[in-house]
C-alpha cells in the first residue's frame, strides 16, 4: 500500500452531505475524486500540446526523424530510435498530427 498523509480539507456543508449519501469512506471517495480529477487535467494539456506543440518540437515534425537522427552519433542512434517502428506521422499546421509521409 502506498503511504498516506493526512490532510485538513474544508468543503462546503452541503457537498459533504451529498458525498456521504453515496460513499461510507470520505477518504477514498475524496481520493478517487482528485486522482480522476488530475487525470483529466493531465489529457487536457496533452491534448492543448498536441494542438500547439512546442516550437522545437514542430522543427523536428518538419525535419523529419530520419533526419534529425542522421545527426546523432551511432551508438546513440542505435540504442534510442527504431525508425521502422511505429506509424509514421506529420505536423500538418492548422490540422495537427496526420498519419503519413508527405
Amino acid at each position: 500500500m502506498a503511504s498516506v498523509e493526512r490532510v485538513t480539507v474544508t468543503l462546503p456543508n452541503d457537498l459533504l452531505r451529498d458525498i456521504d449519501r453515496r460513499e461510507k469512506n470520505r477518504s477514498k471517495f475524496v481520493a478517487e475524486a482528485v486522482r480522476h480529477e488530475l487525470d483529466r487535467r493531465r489529457r487536457a494539456e496533452l491534448r492543448r500540446s498536441l494542438q500547439n506543440p512546442h516550437p522545437e518540437s514542430a522543427d523536428l515534425a518538419e525535419q523529419g526523424l530520419e533526419e534529425w537522427t542522421r545527426g546523432l552519433p551511432e551508438e546513440d542512434t542505435e540504442a534510442l530510435v527504431d525508425s521502422k517502428a511505429g506509424t509514421p506521422v506529420r505536423w500538418v499546421s492548422g490540422e495537427g498530427w496526420v498519419e503519413g509521409r508527405e
